[in-house]
Order: C-alpha cells, then structure tokens, then sequence
C-alpha cells in the first residue's frame, strides 16, 4: 500500500541504491554520482472536499506564491523523497522564497511555509534537504538554486549553508525575468571540480519566447552574458540540467530553440544528452512532453523519475540520473 509520500518498495530500493554512491571517497577518474533537476512549481489541484492541497489552496498558491513549492503537507513529502534519494547536486526550478514571506497578507499563510516561518529559519530549499547541503542561488532569483550534498562536495566561493545571488550568470534582455541561466563551480571532496549550469528556459510558444530559449541556449554552450564571454558550460567537466521549456524529443520540426539544444548536444555533439528524450519517450511533463534535462560532456548516465508527494500538486517529475565518467 502506499505511504504518503512513496511506496516502502520504493525507498527502500532508493537506499540500496544510494548505499553505493559515496562519490567523495573515489578518484574523480573513478567518481559517481547522483544528480537531479526539479522544477517545484504547484499548478494542479483536486476538486476533493477532503483533497489534502484543494484548489483553493492552488489558486492561493498561483496568487501569492508564485506556484513555488510552499504548502506544508507538500514541503514534509517532499522532505521524505529527498532523504530517500539523496543526490550529490540537485538543481531547482520555481522553488518559493520565504523571505517574500512578509509581503504576503497574513490570511494567506495557514497551510503554507509563511504560517510559522521566522526571517533566519530555513528556507524551502533547505527544510526539504535537510542540514546536510549547500545551497546556491542564481542573482536575483532566489527561485532557481543549485545545491550539492556536503559530503559530495561544496560550492566555491560559498561560505554558508546557503548563499543567495552567488551563482555566476548573466541574462538575455525581455526574456522572462533576470538570470535564468547559471553557473556553479563544485569543489568536490576528492580535490576535483566540476562546472554545474542551472536552466531555467523562458515558457511559451510564440516565436519570440522560442527565441528567447535560442538565446539561453546559446548562453549555456557559447556566451553566459556575463562579461566573460565564456559559455556558462566553461569547465573541464560539465553537467547541464534544468528544465528547457522545450522538448528537444519532439519539437525539432516545430521549435528552433529544441533545434538548437540538439546543435549541442546529443549523438555526435560534444554534450551527451543522459536523460530520455525521443518521440516514444515517457512523458515528464503534463503527461505529454519532456522539457526537464540532464546532459553532460563527461559523465554517462542513466535516470529514473520520481514522485515526491501522493499530493496532485506538481506538473512536472523530477529527473534523477546516476552519472559515471566517460568510458576510456
């Protein structure tokens, strides 16, 4: 039967799994490790009178909360899934900031993260990881976080458990708001360091929203924007992962900005593209497409999805993928 949050089933292969995957104790020629891309945002509802996260409570959500992960019953689900899997580097997308707490009137709290929540207590990020990570933020959008399992390794330039407005990034002018493409440098346990870029593609399907994820693309791979002109991917080992806003599977003939992710990566591009996508591909998202990713041009993988709440809460799954280097 199951549990709240996921089958005993479930976690207990979760475990096993991750039992295996103390990556900080190897070589970086031999490092493993378990990454994931989330994109926390809470449309969906139930219509239920005895519905644990009601419509009301979406439509809330949708008003004050941006439709970041903030309800209560969701945040301890949540919580559970992530002491279950337990990745080394999880990048998050629309997770909600309670340090907008304040603005948000009183009669909007009861069920969500604000109804408690002190200016010093943890932030989403943090209360659904636990003490044991480091979290990072894109400037300005304390939405869209990287953060890396401590005994995995740390964040440089990160002197806290968690440091917002410190990833390097730059933006693309009328695309969706600030920084949606960015940077962390991990300092892993074993000595090594491995570049990390978070996504977050502009939404939509007008032509200019197609070319705003053309440009961010082109951040990722060409130039951040940042003054550098280095691409945001600018180390020696690069994991990319986020969620895209297109399908890169199905949207080739429709989608200039799926045509340019694939420029990049894929079969006979420097990227290897680790998570599914492809026509027949289980959709990840809406039930109808695949727009959360993970691409690397050093590490293999392979990924799995999961479901953090028995909540109708999220539209998108997260991606989790086990990563290994390149074969020699």
């Amino acid at each position: 039967m199951l549990s709240r949050a996921i089958t005993t089933a479930f976690l207990a292969w979760l475990l096993t799994s991750c039992a295996g995957n103390n990556s900080s104790s190897g070589s970086s020629a031999g490092m493993t490790l378990r990454v994931m891309t989330f994109n926390t945002g809470t449309p969906a509802c139930e219509e239920s009178a005895d519905a644990r996260y009601s419509c009301a409570h979406a439509a809330i959500a949708d008003e004050w909360y941006g439709n970041g992960l903030s309800f209560i019953a969701i945040l301890e689900d949540t919580r559970v899934f992530f002491a279950a899997t337990r990745p080394d580097i999880v990048g998050f997308q629309e997770i909600f900031h309670p340090g907008e707490c304040p603005e948000i009137p009183p009669e909007y709290h009861t069920g969500f993260i604000c109804e408690n929540w002190q200016p010093g207590d943890p932030t989403v990020a943090q209360h659904v990881l636990g003490p044991d990570y480091q979290i990072a933020c894109h400037p300005g959008r304390p939405d869209k976080c990287l953060a890396v399992r401590m005994g995995f390794g740390r964040i440089q330039g990160c002197g806290s458990a968690i440091c917002l407005n410190h990833l390097d990034a730059g933006s693309v002018d009328g695309c969706g708001g600030g920084t949606r493409i960015a940077r962390g440098l991990i300092e892993v346990a074993d000595g090594s360091q491995l570049t990390v870029v978070n996504i977050h593609g502009t939404s939509g399907r007008s032509p200019n929203d197609q070319t705003c994820r053309v440009a961010q693309f082109d951040q990722v791979f060409v130039d951040i924007l940042d003054g550098s002109g280095q691409p945001a991917a600018n180390g020696d080992r690069n994991i990319v992962l986020g969620d895209l806003n297109t399908d890169p599977g199905r949207g080739a003939a429709i989608d200039p900005s799926a045509r340019r992710w694939t420029d990049f990566v894929g079969t006979g591009r420097t990227f290897n593209q680790i998570s599914d996508a492809g026509p027949l591909t289980e959709p990840t998202y809406a039930n109808a497409f695949n727009i959360d990713h993970v691409a690397s041009d050093a590490f293999v993988g392979n990924c799995f999805t999961g479901q953090p709440t028995q909540i109708t809460a999220f539209d998108h799954m997260p991606i989790i993928c086990d990563l290994s280097p390149f074969p020699p």
